[in-house]
């Protein structure tokens, strides 16, 4: 399933649990008060997303529909910036590989990164076109909430973790807690404390750092809390 959230809401997309009775794909669906109730945005029964992004401040949507549906005519990368009223699709001239991840930057909605299987790749033009900035099996990827760094994971090899510059096109490496046979699959930030991050690994283990990255506390073992 897809999952993302912006300062106002939280916006999901899969399939449901039995007996909630909603249909099944559920299409987009948002929530604005922490998820105790959900609107429907479109596609139920036919889309459930996978890959989603969205902009923390802007609210803007990208999705990768891997099928047509009722308002994607064909599969690719669509974006919307009205909830799901009218989506476009991207033309993703330079993007050479299928995206396994999606980050949207948080105040520029125009600006969106994929990871792929052979690079992590950056459009600042909705998706018209993408440069690719860094080669490798590329798993998480997630723009600071400062919108100055494209943070992103590989997973080929030894796992790690890296940060771009967005205006110096500076890559720094970040030190990840040894993992084994793992990787980070998911970044995120806290929007009160900004020095504060959060990665969650494949086998469902979860660090929590108080300092950007410099140190890391592990708090789940594979989806077990500690």
């Amino acid at each position: 399933m897809g999952f993302s959230a912006t300062q106002n809401a939280i916006y999901s997309s899969g399939h449901p649990a039995q007996g909630s009775g909603l249909v099944n794909p559920f299409g987009l669906i948002k929530s604005t008060d922490g998820g105790q109730t959900w609107q429907k945005l479109g596609m139920e029964g036919e889309s459930d997303f996978h890959i989603l992004g969205t902009g923390y401040e802007t609210g803007a949507i990208y999705v990768v529909s891997a099928n047509s549906n009722s308002k994607m005519k064909k599969p690719g990368i669509y974006f919307t910036v009205n909830d799901g009223f009218s989506w476009q699709r991207a033309t993703a001239k330079g993007l050479e590989n299928y995206p396994r991840s999606l980050a949207v930057h948080p105040s520029d909605p125009k600006a969106v990164a994929a990871g792929a299987e052979k690079g992590l790749y950056l459009s600042r033009d909705a998706g018209e076109t993408f440069q690719k900035i860094a080669d490798g099996e590329i798993a998480g990827t997630f723009f600071d909430l400062n919108g100055q760094h494209l943070w992103f994971s590989t997973a080929n090899g030894q796992p790690a973790l890296r940060r771009f510059d967005l205006d110096g096109k500076q890559v720094d490496n970040v030190v990840l807690p040894a993992m084994e046979n793992d990787a980070v699959a998911y970044i995120t930030q806290n929007p009160v404390k900004r020095n504060e991050y959060a990665i969650a690994t494949y086998q469902r283990s979860v660090y929590i750092s108080p300092d950007e990255g410099k140190s890391w506390k592990q708090i789940a073992d594979k989806g077990q809390s500690l």
